[in-house]
């Protein structure tokens, strides 16, 4: 009961007209920022809040604070969103959470189901908010002790399990797939090592000591790789233009997307709650869930639409559950969570167990925001998708350049390096070559983002048992989600085996 009170006070708070304002605000430069490829959310909270003080500065300070938690949480969760939109429509991930997206998204735009597409990317994100943040204000004490007992080598055995989940992704060869997963973990390799200050495959080339910029190989690999796809084979000239058909979805589009949206959610904020995880682990794993649970899993990867709203869903409900150790235990689960902790700390307001208790009003008026803001994005996204989805009628001798500006500027605007714009057409070749040759390009992308998270946590908790490596065996949970990844990869295996024996017998 005193919850409901806490949450009703909060909602006093957050419909406030300037309230309402920061929280409109927010959302909007949030969805422009995810649709821009290389800024991220990340970028778009750390630039606003300089801008926050500035807005808020008549204020008193627990009004400041509310008001400026606000706006930088509409432009996170707005951000989650936005990245779909050109996932869909132009095989470009906006940001590392959208890249699961591009796999059917853009599938769907080509067939003349973008409207279709964008349509249930917005449903998703908005129930996936709002089951996060129902999820939030129930759980969020008990989750929070949980996820505290996660130590180093719960984490590295988590991040195993993801890649070896990513075998869920294979197409038509596993053996490819785990090929690709080690080379991009090998890539994640690069860069001055964070405990020893050793530079690793730098090759004394100065622009290497900082790594590779992971949006810089993902765009390159999806976006170019399919300009140099359509160049290459010659299907850009005044042909036939693509439809974009039917705008919203259908009845049978709402059946297919029900279970996806719903289960998305869950797993997503869940994963969410766990420090380090993030959007796009928890992105990754839900596509994965629902290809395994699929009745046609051989439609994902050529436009099903359960492999649109499940990832959506996940990584806009993993925003929502990365609050919750954020706000309770003072430990930010994200790049982006730690910024927003910086910027509470900034109005002094110090999140940990006793935010709750000293500044109710900022804590509660955030989550009451965060369900206003999930209903404007969605009020402010669905009248747009028409207009979005007319984007793919465009011919391609016109779409191709726009493509390659909005490439080139999303990643020169972050890294202001030339290599970056060399590697970045470097990874275009290898996009269209390596999708060629069946070679799928999503584990190459996951194997990356979680490279420098394995490596730190397998260190960690190495550093704890003195080079022991039956810490991660001696650990129930550390043991459970290892024995799970060894039997994801072996399961296929001896099936793929037994079938090959059946068929053996049955020609003797």
């Amino acid at each position: 009961m005193e919850t409901l009170q806490f949450l009703a006070d909060g909602f006093a708070s957050a419909l406030q007209w300037q309230n309402l304002l920061f929280a409109f605000v927010g959302v909007l430069i949030g969805t422009a920022v995810g649709v821009l490829p290389g800024i991220g959310p990340m970028s778009g909270v750390a630039l606003l809040i300089p801008v926050t003080a500035t807005l808020t500065s008549g204020q008193d300070p627990a009004s400041a604070a509310t008001s400026a938690i606000i706006l930088l949480a509409g432009v996170y969760y707005g951000a989650m969103y936005g990245g779909s939109t050109t996932s869909i429509l132009l095989n470009t991930p906006g940001e590392s959470s959208s890249v699961v997206t591009t796999l059917d998204g853009y599938q769907m735009a080509r067939q003349g189901r973008a409207g279709a597409a964008l349509s249930i990317a917005a449903i998703g994100s908005f129930v996936a908010g709002i089951v996060a943040l129902v999820a939030l204000v129930l759980l969020a004490k008990p989750l929070s002790e949980v996820a505290i007992k996660f130590g180093p080598a719960e984490y590295f055995s988590l991040m195993l399990l993801g890649l070896a989940a990513v075998s869920g992704l294979a197409g038509k060869s596993m053996t490819k797939a785990l090929i690709m997963t080690v080379l991009g973990l090998l890539l994640a390799t690069i860069g001055m090592d964070n405990v020893s200050g050793v530079a690793r495959f730098t090759y004394n080339v100065p622009v290497l000591y900082s790594g590779l910029e992971f949006l810089t190989v993902a765009v390159g690999l999806f976006a170019l790789g399919e300009v140099f796809k359509t160049v290459l084979h010659r299907d850009y000239g005044g042909g036939e233009i693509i439809k974009v058909g039917r705008v919203l979805p259908t009845r049978q589009d709402l059946k297919e997307s029900a279970g996806p949206i719903a289960r998305g959610s869950l797993l997503g904020f869940f994963i969410g709650v766990l420090p380090g995880a993030g959007a796009t682990l928890a992105s990754f794993f839900s596509y994965i869930m629902e290809k395994k649970l699929s009745r046609n899993p051989e439609k994902f990867g050529k436009g099903a639409i359960a492999g649109v709203a499940a990832p959506e869903s996940a990584n806009n409900a993993a925003s929502g559950g990365a609050m919750i150790p954020l706000l309770t235990l003072g430990i930010p689960g994200s790049g982006t969570t730690a910024i927003l902790m910086g910027a509470l700390i900034m109005y002094n307001v110090q999140p940990g167990p006793l935010l709750f208790e000293d500044h109710p009003g900022v804590a509660w008026g955030l989550i009451a925001s965060m369900f206003i803001g999930n209903l404007m994005l969605l009020v402010l996204n669905m009248p747009l998708v028409k207009v979005f989805a007319k984007i793919i009628e465009t011919p391609p001798k016109y779409l191709l350049p726009i493509i390659i500006a909005i490439s080139v500027f999303g990643v020169y605007a972050v890294q202001y390096t030339t290599f970056d714009l060399l590697l970045l057409i470097g990874c275009g070749i290898a996009g269209y070559f390596l999708a060629q040759n069946d070679y799928p390009l999503a584990p190459l992308v996951l194997g990356l983002v979680l490279g420098p998270m394995i490596e730190n946590n397998m260190r960690r908790a190495l550093t704890a048992s003195n080079g022991d490596f039956s810490i991660f065996l001696t650990k129930p949970i550390s043991l459970a989600f290892l024995l799970v990844a060894v039997l994801w990869l072996l399961v296929p295996l001896l099936l793929k085996l037994r079938g090959k024996k059946v068929i053996i017998n049955e020609e003797a």
